[in-house]
């Protein structure tokens, strides 16, 4: 760690605020404030906002279900009729790759929120967080309030639900992009492909993609394209294809996509040449890619990110909705608790916001980066948070003092 972040981690005072947990609209910059009298309950015992510094927010808990809880209740705090989503999605938490696909059901025009069950029963956060989210009703799905997709478990009270019945992944992942065309009134133009084998912690960040760019998620095998998936392709006529973990995927499997639709793969990568096929490596390249209008394109400062633990990889679905909605952020790996790694340092370093001591530059006028953190911190230590508090952290530019006076001089009035 470099003497300035041990100074700044050291000096940096983490605030918890169950207690004043409505500061998270402030932080969120998005919600409506909460009526008169009202106030933000927490969503458990650790809360929906835990800790607080200059430039990130921890949200949620010891579990999937209470990250994805205090997810929906960051961006919904069900305070106000425009507070509230149309839906929420239930999803069980056994079933990572059924949550994978139904992670796009996060973006527009649902921004639905994904709730998760255990067990075949809703844990008492989940339930919580559905009460106190109030879902309104999607009118485009028959004013349904909550979508159950697999096996599940139902939701509590009476609310409308649209159920999904268990199916294969591919199948699956092939009946969510059906109800996502039904929510729109009309079907995507691209998809993610990726396949059914690859590491969780690997597909995780997929979720915020699709969240955040409409593409609904679908499955490839090592021995093919599923008809399921291959029935979603015909029928949406030679779209655009991305797909993430192509490595994984045999020749053939690769030419049955190119059959039946343009495919651009997206690969892990380094900015020094090569390939870091890490978990976090493969993160940011993700974070990085764009082609055209499709994906997040950070490689300049002024975003919104989200870390989690690869540990837990079903926080990469939990926190979708992050993806599509507040601050906009794409998933960013850590694969230990007390520990950031190397590339996604460097990657933080390159993307810092910075300023000159120009009068035109100062830090009142800059861009800034804010990291919502997601977990406990048996996920994400507090030292760990701070560090990463650094590295969003506006700071001085180490641009010369000629080159900042000719910049101010350029955007003098005349």
């Amino acid at each position: 760690m470099s003497r300035r972040l041990r100074e700044r981690s050291g000096a940096l005072r983490l605030v918890p605020v169950v207690a004043l947990s409505a500061c998270l609209l402030a932080a969120c910059g998005k919600s409506s404030g909460p009526g008169s009298g009202a106030s933000l309950t927490p969503v458990a015992e650790q809360g929906a906002v835990s800790v607080v510094t200059g430039n990130t927010s921890r949200i949620g808990g010891s579990d999937p279900a209470a990250d994805a809880a205090a997810v929906a209740r960051s961006v919904y705090p069900g305070l106000t009729q425009s507070s509230r989503p149309e839906a929420v999605v239930v999803v069980e938490e056994g079933s990572f790759q059924t949550a994978l696909a139904a992670s796009v059901l996060a973006s527009t025009p649902l921004n639905a929120p994904v709730i998760f069950s255990s067990g075949g029963s809703l844990p008492g956060v989940s339930s919580e967080a559905i009460e106190h989210l109030h879902p309104l009703g999607a009118p485009a799905l028959g004013g349904a309030q909550v979508i159950r997709v697999g096996s599940s478990a139902s939701p509590p009270g009476s609310l409308h639900t649209l159920t999904l019945p268990p199916r294969a992944p591919a199948a699956a992942a092939a009946a969510v992009e059906r109800l996502l065309a039904r929510a729109r009134g009309g079907e995507p133009h691209q998809v993610i492909v990726v396949p059914t084998f690859a590491p969780y912690a690997q597909l995780a960040p997929v979720a915020g993609l699709a969240a955040q760019t409409g593409a609904p998620i679908l499955f490839a095998t090592s021995a093919g394209v599923p008809a399921a998936t291959t029935d979603v392709l015909e029928r949406l006529g030679h779209p655009a294809i991305y797909v993430i973990g192509e490595g994984q995927l045999h020749h053939p499997t690769m030419q049955e996509l190119r059959h039946l639709g343009q495919v651009t793969a997206i690969n892990p990568t380094t900015q020094l040449g090569g390939e870091d096929k890490t978990p976090a490596g493969n993160a940011i390249e993700i974070a990085r890619f764009t082609d055209g209008s499709f994906g997040w394109g950070v490689k300049e400062p002024g975003h919104g990110l989200v870390f989690a633990n690869t540990a837990r990889p079903l926080d990469g679905p939990a926190a979708a909705l992050l993806s599509a909605s507040s601050q906009y952020g794409p998933l960013l790996l850590l694969e230990s608790a007390d520990r950031i790694p190397a590339s996604l340092g460097a990657y933080l370093a390159d993307i810092q916001p910075a300023y000159t001591s120009a009068p035109a530059y100062q830090p009142v006028h800059g861009v800034y980066n804010h990291g919502w953190l997601i977990g406990d911190e048996d996920m994400i230590t507090p030292v760990t948070q701070a560090e990463i508090d650094s590295l969003l952290a506006i700071s001085p530019s180490k641009q010369s003092g000629e080159e900042a006076s000719a910049q101010s001089e350029q955007t003098q009035p005349e």
